[in-house]
């Protein structure tokens, strides 16, 4: 379902979705660009994520933690 909304969209913004919407309408293009956006933001929290998942425990008696985080790591690697 699309929504009509209003937003204010800078002019190199603009001229950049004029210039690369080739047959489609500027909405498709700017939605085709804040999709990629979004999945690129994700992916990007997923990984800070990631890394602070695997970083290095605070306390480091956390036995468990520590082995833990080894296994994931080493279940990683084979894939």
């Amino acid at each position: 379902m699309r929504t009509a909304k209003s937003f204010t969209i800078d002019e190199d913004v603009d001229e950049y979705v004029s210039a690369t919407k080739s047959n489609g309408s500027a909405s498709e293009r700017v939605n085709e660009l804040l999709r990629r956006a979004i999945l690129q933001e994700q992916a990007e929290h997923l990984e800070r994520e990631a890394a602070a998942f695997f970083a290095k425990p605070r306390n480091a008696g956390r036995k468990e933690a520590r082995a833990y985080q080894k296994a994931a790591m080493r279940t990683l690697a084979r894939h």
